[in-house]
């Protein structure tokens, strides 16, 4: 049931970052709707620095109290890990780093909204994006009923660069410049770069460029020699780091540290928005991208061929399901459902090298494999009859057999 009027709100929840688009709005929106009492919410899922300093800028440009919540373990456990076992990658290369960040905190904006009993909920989301719909359908699956307020869809401002001007003539302080306006988005999985020069596919991402990347080094600055991890999993959730037990928080840092020493997880993406058009991103996700990869070569391994091959339909359309902001859907769960049943036997350990950017296979081991080394063996002595083979091509090859008899005529 939408707000008949601007009248009608009296108390806002901004989801509130403390960025470009945020900063500006909490004076926006009590110039545009009534003086109204601005409440602003930050949802903790490891962006680090970014958050030093936030209460004192938000009460400074008029919101009357900033809520820090701590997300990071449940956006592990919760969220990452269950994309991670599902196999999800947008469009064969996104891991979708933003997506799967939008629910978690919406859905913590929404808890602190029926808590403080306000009347609307406000995002810095652009009507061009994704995230509008993410944040979006999840305050719709909690609070069906809440009236929503998107400035970027209101507003006459068109641009970053105007945006930039009505914070200078607010006064509000901002950490970028026109030179450095990127649109970044950052938490514990990665970092998102868009805007300036990466609009042009054409241009080079400036890897090697000071202060381009945040999270890691280019390939060509990484060691000259590889670096070699272990990662364990029990159960398809990865539990240790070269055999030292760590929490979700610690390994995913852990991650993030050595596989961006090494150049790992850069991504450079022409991707299909939901809304329909195409947009250019440059992804870090160095600790991701191995936790993706060890656990993909331990499938290999734990799963039969049937349960491999069918998940990775379903991958695809949980990927869609994330990056749609689809996350709290009777679809999502019951596709969570069918991976955890496949993840019984995914325990084991991954070798991997990290050289230059690359990840190298270095041996892996589970004491649920179905790899059998005496059936596949070019040796003497294996336990497989040769003749069995016969009998069976017969039959698979029945119908093409067949088919081609009855071209024959």
């Amino acid at each position: 049931m939408a707000v008949k009027s601007k009248q009608d709100i009296k108390k806002v929840i901004l989801a509130y970052s403390g960025g470009l688009d945020t900063s500006i709005i909490i004076p926006w929106l009590k110039e545009n709707y009534n003086n109204c009492e601005v409440i602003a919410v930050s949802g903790d899922v490891g962006q680090g620095t970014e958050l030093e300093g936030l209460e004192e800028k938000a009460l400074k440009t008029g919101a009357s109290k900033l809520y820090v919540e701590d997300l990071k373990e449940k956006f592990i456990t919760d969220f990452i890990y269950p994309t991670m076992q599902a196999g999800a990658v947008y469009e064969g290369e996104y891991l979708l780093g933003t997506s799967f960040a939008r629910p978690i905190i919406a859905q913590r904006i929404v808890e602190i909204a029926l808590k403080e009993g306000a009347d609307a909920i406000a995002h810095g989301c652009t009507g061009k994006g994704n995230d509008q719909v993410r944040f979006e359908l999840t305050i719709k699956a909690f609070a069906p009923d809440m009236a929503i307020i998107a400035p970027w869809r209101e507003w006459d401002i068109k641009s970053r660069e105007e945006e930039i001007d009505y914070a200078e003539a607010h006064g509000i302080p901002l950490k970028i410049s026109r030179e450095t306006n990127y649109s970044k988005d950052k938490n514990l999985w990665h970092l998102s770069h868009e805007g300036l020069d990466l609009e042009d596919p054409a241009n080079e991402p400036q890897y090697d460029k000071p202060g381009f990347l945040e999270m890691g080094v280019s390939p060509q600055q990484a060691p000259d020699v590889p670096t070699t991890i272990t990662l364990s999993f029990e159960k398809g959730i990865p539990v240790a780091l070269d055999g030292e037990k760590l929490s979700p928080v610690a390994l995913m840092e852990k991650l993030n540290q050595v596989g961006g020493a090494n150049g790992i997880g850069l991504c450079d993406l022409v991707e299909n928005r939901l809304v329909g058009m195409k947009s250019r991103g440059v992804y870090e996700t160095p600790g991701g991208t191995i936790l993706y990869r060890a656990h993909q070569v331990l499938e290999t391994l734990c799963l039969d061929r049937d349960t491999m091959h069918y998940k990775n339909l379903v991958a695809q359309r949980y990927a869609e399901l994330v990056y749609f902001g689809q996350w709290f859907t009777p679809l999502r769960e019951a596709l969570d459902a069918f991976v955890r049943e496949t993840q019984k036997t995914v325990t084991g350990e991954v070798k991997l090298k990290l050289y230059k950017g690359n990840l190298i296979n270095a041996g892996t081991t589970s004491p649920y494999s179905l790899y059998s080394e005496k059936q596949v063996t070019f040796g003497a002595g294996d336990d497989y009859n040769h003749q069995d083979a016969e009998g069976f091509i017969n039959l698979f090859g029945l119908p093409v057999q067949a088919r081609a008899r009855l071209l024959k005529g």
